[in-house]
């Protein structure tokens, strides 16, 4: 009998699979501790298991501590840190709002695309990237605008930068405006208060600090957001990340859990680990951790003649270290050469960052004197032997 498969099996996928060893020192994702990778070893269960609802619990409680909330509606959206930016706008956000958004880097310019693209009145105020906003600033634009929701990112990876959060949420609450942060790429990193800040909404991703592959996304909403959210007049235009269902997916909703989606099993256990490592280490040791390490590469980098991109001291982001393109340079050029030479992967800007920086991450796991050293040599190496115009 000739068979019906006409297409033969891909030869590719009958060979090993090959995964290198590198040490992840670009802006995201960052390296899997053994601890975090047995956990997404383990076998799987049911996502509808009770068993599996502990472990959700687990992971609510683990992101209210990194948050610092008390937020009954908090839990892990099943995607990326985009997913999360469209959690957020997509429930709290109908046809017609108006929407301001804070842009200093990539991510500013994402959370407006996301937010034209469901029909909201988006206003735009601006600063060059590698800068933040004073309070005087953001309220000039809220008087101005008069937005239903503000959305700024807190560590804005492609820039470097590290947004000061204190009186913004209530500046924000003043103009009867509601308070969006994006924290993937600072949560564990850099303080940050939710509660305490009147952050209303807030999110991250696993991929970073809390070491865990991507793929999950941490979000807690206030009460003042939960109160709009369930009052629209409109349903959100994605069912996936409709909050009333994902409500009670994570049990926030008082009611007995009935099936939305599948969700991410060995990513939860993986999150879960992360959420507890940051626990056992505390906040504050974290935070620590994170600042002395990037002060002792901001050191050595200015040793190699390097500049520090973010020119105030205050605004660089711990977690995230933008190095402006040395003079003759091409940043690909030092980037590849280190990956081929040293499995280090450090990268080059982002949006409106591209071509005028190099990006060097430290975050969780990663974020050891012994990496800084590594990158440092490795940079000092690149510089040695990659081309330079003299021009």
């Amino acid at each position: 009998m000739s068979s019906l498969a006409t297409i033969p099996p891909p030869s590719a996928l009958l060979q090993p699979l090959n995964v290198p060893q590198r040490l992840m020192l670009g802006p995201g994702p960052s390296n899997v501790p053994p601890r975090i990778q047995a956990a997404g070893a383990l076998q799987l269960i049911g996502h509808m298991h009770p068993e599996m609802f502990q472990i959700m619990d687990d992971i609510k409680q683990g992101i209210r501590y990194a948050f610092q909330t008390q937020n009954n509606l908090t839990l892990a959206v099943s995607g990326s840190g985009h997913c999360a930016m469209e959690t957020a706008i997509f429930n709290v956000v109908e046809k017609g709002d108006v929407v301001l958004i804070a842009v200093k880097g990539i991510w500013g310019e994402r959370a407006g695309d996301i937010a034209e693209r469901i029909g909201a009145d988006v206003r735009y105020v601006s600063k060059p990237v590698g800068e933040g906003f004073t309070l005087k600033e953001v309220e000039k634009a809220l008087v101005e605008h008069k937005p239903s929701l503000f959305f700024i990112t807190h560590g804005e990876s492609s820039s470097g930068v590290v947004q000061p959060l204190d009186g913004l949420g209530d500046l924000c609450h003043r103009y009867n405006c509601l308070l969006l942060v994006d924290s993937v790429a600072s949560l564990g990193g850099a303080p940050i208060y939710m509660d305490k800040q009147g952050i209303d909404i807030l999110y991250s991703g696993s991929q970073k600090v809390l070491n865990a592959p991507p793929g999950t996304a941490p979000i807690s909403f206030s009460e003042t957001a939960s109160k709009k959210i369930f009052s629209r007049k409109t349903k959100p235009p994605s069912l996936y990340v409709d909050l009333k269902w994902l409500a009670n997916y994570w049990g926030c909703d008082g009611k007995p859990r009935i099936y939305h989606h599948t969700g991410p099993v060995t990513n939860f256990f993986s999150l879960r680990e992360g959420l507890a490592v940051l626990a056992e280490q505390g906040l504050e040791r974290s935070w620590a951790v994170h600042q002395e390490n990037a002060l002792k590469l901001h050191k050595g980098l200015e040793a190699l003649g390097l500049k520090l991109f973010v020119k105030d001291p205050a605004l660089r982001l711990p977690t995230v270290t933008t190095v402006s393109v040395p003079n003759g340079y091409e940043w690909r050029d030092i980037t590849t050469f280190i990956m081929k030479n040293h499995a280090i992967e450090i990268t080059g800007g982002l949006g409106p960052s591209t071509g005028k920086v190099l990006r060097i991450g430290l975050m969780g796991y990663n974020s050891t004197q012994a990496n800084v050293d590594r990158v440092l040599e490795a940079l000092r190496d690149a510089l040695q032997h990659c081309p330079k115009n003299k021009m």
